[in-house]
Formats: C-alpha cells, sequence, structure tokens
C-alpha cells in the first residue's frame, strides 16, 4: 500500500474495521451472557431466592429497622418455596392474560395478540427440506406467548428485612378478593390480596387498566403495623432469548432528569447496588419488560442484586410503610409506554449509540406515522439521511474524482522522488492545494454513514413495533432475516454496482479487496433483520442514483473544460482574428 495514498489507505481502514465490528457481533458473543440467558430459563432458583433474600436481610437500610439481630440467615424451605404455588386469581382480557399465585405476585403474564404468536416466516431451505423429507411440519402458532420464568423473582414479590418475619411471609397464603377478572376498556376492575400473618396484615390492592398489549396496573401496599420490606418487579422477562441483545435492569437515578443506570446480566453484584431517587425500575430483554413507577418527584429507593450462581440482577425497592405505586408487564412500545408515563420511554435501550439512535427512532416512528408501514418508513429514514449527506457526499466524490484525474502527476512525482519520501509528500501536497483535491474528502460521507448504520442497526433490531410487520411481497416479519435471502443478494450486487460507478485511486491489491467486500457483507448480512438488510440495499441504490448524477455532472464539465481549453488556445492563435 502506498504511503502517500492517505485517501486508499483511511477508506479501506474504515471499511475493515466496519466489517469486522459485524463480525465479532455476529460470531463472539459474551459466553457467560449466554450462560446466563441458559440458567435463567432452565434452573431453578432455590439457591439464587436464598441469596436475594439473605442479601436484603442484612442490607444496611437508612429507614428505621427492627432489631438487626433478627437479620439471621433463613434456609431455602423458608424463603423460597420451590414447588409451584396456587393461583388464586386471573384476569383475562382481549390481548392479556395474568395469573396471581397465593403469595400476592404475578406469577405469570400471557400476551394473546398475533404479533407476538405467529410464527417465524420460513426460509427456502425449510420449504425444501419438507418437500424432500427432512424438515418438519409447518410451525404452528402459539395460543399465548409467557413471559415470565416459572423459576424466577416474580413482580410484587416481598421481602422483609426481619428474617422470622420473612420466614412467615413465605409460607402464608394470600387470599383474593376475585378469582376471575374479565378485564375491558370500559371499566378498571379492582383485586384485593390480603396476606394475615401472627403479627402483621398486609393487604394489596390492584386496580387493573385495560390495555391492548400489555399488564398495566395501579398498586397501593397496606400494613397494619410499619416493617422494613423489599417489593421487587420482578426477573426479565424470558420470552425473547436472542444471545447479544441487552438483558438486564435498566433505571433512571437521581429524578426525571437524572442519568440512566444500566445493569447488564452477569455484571450485577452479589453485594448489591444502592440507588436513590429512582422513577422507575425495570428488567428487560430484548423486546419485553416488567417494570415499576411512582410518579413522585422524590422517587424511590432501590438495589439491584446479583445472584450467587448467575449473577442476574434482580432489582427491589426498599420500603417501610403503606406505598402506591405504578406497575407495567409487556412489551417495550415507545407509543404504549410514553401514553403510560413519558420517562418510561427510556427503557427502550439501544446501549451506548442511545443518544443518536432514540432520535432515529423517533423520525423512524414519525414516517411510519405518514406512510402506515414500517418497511416504507424505513426507505424514508434512508432517503431523509441520503439528503442531510447529500453535500458532503458530494464533495467527497468530486474530491475522489480530481484524485483519480491527478493520479498520472502522481506518479510522476513518486517516481521522481522516490528516494526522498518528505520531499515526496511536500510535493504531492503541493499538487493537491493547486488542483483543489483533499486525500480524506472521499473518506468523510463514509465515516458518517457508519453511525448512522449502527443506530438504525440497534433500533431496528430493538423495537417491538417491527415484530411481525410486513413490508411487501415475501417480507412478512422486518424483525427477522430475509427467509429468501433475496434482499441481502440485492444489497451485493447495489454494493458492487455503486463501487463500480465510483471513483477511486486504488493499486491492484486494494482493488482486488474491494472487490470481495460485496460478497463479505452479503454473507454477513444474511442473517441480519430484514429491515436492516432493506435500509443498506436502499442505501446503496440512492447511492447509484446519486453517483450517475454526479458521474454526468463530471462529464458536462469535463465538456465545458474543453471546449474552454481549445477557444482559449484558438483565441492564442488568433490574437486579432485573423484568418489562417
Amino acid at each position: 500500500m502506498r504511503k502517500d495514498d492517505m485517501n486508499s489507505r483511511v477508506l479501506l481502514a474504515v471499511l475493515i474495521s466496519f466489517v469486522f465490528i459485524i463480525v465479532y457481533s455476529l460470531l463472539f458473543q459474551d459466553p457467560q451472557k449466554q450462560k446466563t440467558q441458559s440458567a435463567t430459563t432452565q434452573s431453578t432458583t432455590q439457591s439464587s431466592t436464598q441469596a436475594n433474600q439473605t442479601n436484603i436481610a442484612n442490607q444496611p437500610s437508612t429507614n428505621p429497622t427492627p432489631n438487626q439481630t433478627n437479620t439471621t440467615q433463613t434456609s431455602p424451605q423458608a424463603t423460597a418455596p420451590a414447588t409451584k404455588r396456587e393461583i388464586i386469581s386471573t384476569i383475562v382480557s382481549s390481548g392479556v392474560e395474568v395469573e396471581i399465585d397465593d403469595l400476592g405476585r404475578i406469577a405469570q403474564v400471557y400476551l394473546k395478540d398475533k404479533k407476538f404468536i405467529a410464527p417465524k416466516q420460513e426460509g427456502i431451505f425449510t420449504h425444501l427440506g419438507r418437500l424432500f423429507g427432512f424438515a418438519s411440519s409447518p410451525n404452528q402458532p402459539l395460543q399465548k406467548l409467557p413471559l415470565l420464568s416459572p423459576n424466577a423473582v416474580f413482580p410484587l414479590e416481598m421481602r422483609f428485612l426481619d428474617a422470622s418475619l420473612n420466614a412467615q411471609a413465605t409460607q402464608t397464603p394470600y387470599t383474593s378478593s376475585l378469582q376471575n377478572i374479565s378485564l375491558d376498556s370500559t371499566q378498571n376492575q379492582i383485586l384485593t390480596l390480603t396476606q394475615k400473618l401472627p403479627t402483621l396484615t398486609i393487604t394489596k390492592t390492584i386496580e387493573f387498566i385495560y390495555d391492548e398489549d400489555g399488564l398495566k396496573y395501579k398498586l397501593d401496599i397496606a400494613l397494619s403495623e410499619p416493617k422494613v420490606y423489599f417489593l421487587s418487579s420482578g426477573s426479565r422477562p424470558i420470552a425473547d432469548d436472542d444471545g447479544y441483545a441487552f438483558h438486564g435492569v435498566v433505571l433512571k437515578q437521581g429524578g426525571l432528569k437524572g442519568v440512566i443506570e444500566k445493569i447488564e446480566d452477569k455484571d450485577a453484584k452479589v453485594a448489591g447496588e444502592n440507588f436513590s431517587q429512582v422513577p422507575f425500575v425495570s428488567a428487560s430483554d430484548r423486546y419485553f419488560t416488567t417494570l415499576l413507577f411512582m410518579r413522585d418527584e422524590n422517587g424511590l429507593s432501590v438495589q439491584v442484586l446479583g445472584t450467587s450462581d448467575t449473577k442476574n440482577p434482580i432489582p427491589y425497592i426498599t420500603l417501610d410503610s403503606n406505598t402506591s405505586l405504578e406497575g407495567y408487564v409487556g412489551p417495550k412500545d415507545y407509543r404504549d409506554l410514553a401514553k403510560i408515563y413519558p420517562v418510561l420511554t427510556d427503557v427502550v435501550e439501544y446501549g451506548l449509540i442511545t443518544f443518536f439512535a432514540k432520535p432515529v427512532f423517533l423520525l423512524l416512528d414519525w414516517l411510519y406515522s405518514l406512510l402506515g408501514n414500517w418497511g416504507w418508513a424505513i426507505i424514508g429514514v434512508t432517503l431523509v439521511v441520503r439528503i442531510i449527506l447529500f453535500p458532503l457526499s458530494y464533495k467527497g466524490v468530486m474530491s475522489m474524482q480530481k484524485l483519480k484525474d491527478l493520479t498520472p502527476k502522481m506518479k510522476e512525482i513518486q517516481e521522481q522522488y522516490k528516494g526522498d519520501p518528505q520531499k515526496m509528500q511536500a510535493q504531492l501536497m503541493q499538487l493537491y492545494k493547486k488542483h483543489g483535491a483533499n486525500p480524506l474528502g472521499g473518506c468523510l460521507p463514509l465515516l458518517l454513514q457508519i453511525p448512522v448504520f449502527f443506530a438504525i442497526y440497534r433500533v431496528l433490531y430493538n423495537a417491538v413495533e417491527l415484530k411481525n410487520s410486513e413490508w411487501i411481497f415475501w417480507i412478512h416479519d422486518l424483525s427477522v432475516m430475509d427467509p429468501y435471502f433475496i434482499l441481502p443478494i440485492l444489497m451485493g450486487i447495489s454494493m458492487y454496482i455503486q463501487q463500480v460507478l465510483t471513483p477511486n485511486t486504488l493499486d491492484p491489491m486494494q482493488a482486488r479487496i474491494f472487490k470481495l467486500l460485496p460478497v463479505i457483507f452479503t454473507i454477513f448480512l444474511i442473517t441480519f433483520p430484514a429491515g436492516l438488510v432493506l435500509y443498506w440495499t436502499v442505501n446503496n441504490i440512492f447511492a447509484i442514483i446519486m453517483q450517475i448524477a454526479i458521474n454526468k455532472i463530471i462529464d458536462k464539465q469535463r465538456e465545458k473544460a474543453i471546449l474552454e481549453h481549445k477557444e482559449h488556445k484558438h483565441a492564442s492563435q488568433n490574437p486579432k482574428g485573423e484568418s489562417k
């Protein structure tokens, strides 16, 4: 690679880095994270719940506390019954079904909307396999999608600082005011749960609010006398088993204008972390969340504990008297969360690039409200990004064209000063300056497109709104891979055409590497969500159209320059307009 060709070197480095990031995200998932997820859904939580309660029982508290000598470790049987508890109340609506067990907990939430229970779109290999008898019968749709693991800490689970009281609370069943509740949009329904302990009576009053896609409720907890206790919003849902999306606890600390804190699976500390002035606390997987929140400016005092075996973060709210909260269990739909309480939109997590990805999603959501289809909204976002970046893209292409035109002169300088690199660089810089060429000008548009690409990647990958959302023809779900690989192939072809049309100053080895990039990108993007591949394909098509238009402008400029040169030459040969 030539040392003087800075534009080529930077361009190549950017593209190779881009490929590396894609490969890394696909192939090098965190094995501990996968182990954590597997443990959440498959193993029992007898030991993990014991660890939770032991840590909470010994956690220092700023609230008035009972005699600390009572905070001794309790047995697993006393604190965490390993057997499934009896369901004492069922709440049913058109979109959800909820089970309440005899410990006053939300034991399960089922989603019934077809968006969540439709089978995954089958690909061409599945169809061929079934044709030749190598594949099983078509996937049958689920009747309902369970969100919560049966072996986890459930929402509304209570723990007490007093170990003996805690042991009684985990063994004494609640009574329910209603066994079956039918929920519709006309009237909220109220359920009263009561637990009578030898020295304490606990009353949970839950007002269920109709919601098409999730469980929305208001909670009042009343104690017959003040006691320090801990209320959990529950372990994260397990409905999505994705290997490298965010899984863990999200909360905001320091009030409504505070900072977002994220504790990912495997990162939770067994000793626990304390957070103050928390308006909401959420445990989430890729698409779904369980959360509790308070509209009070002072917020909540929250502890996040890691279990001793998997270190899954479990959130607990520290309380010492009667309290009123609100809760939600369901999909992380941005509009729905905004309707419930605008601050809850922070539950939708895009990673380090959230500051940039969130505005991209808002643009995408606005275009969807206009176009009524997420596929066309993605195309609209692509067009908007292209328009915004057009001035820089135009300058970049023009700069690359100038460098291409200067290639013969650059080679002359390289040959003339090959024994003196410093002088060669000085001569090249003079050449660039004389002709207005920027060696790095062609890289800037590409550098700007990379954060845009990853922002859109995070948005499309994490947006539950795209789940089972159709575009046209064969694309029936923009959140999963193209089952027939048509979009990835079109993306590779469009990328190759774009390369052919774009001027470059690459040496033969660089050119060979660049020719392989469409193939590499096609292979890696095959498994990416169809919505993301749609964005990249349309982006390439817009780039091709732009490049053709710019090439026409360049051709006209050349023709004009040639004509002006001829006229100037003719004028110099005939200064007085005399005939030959």
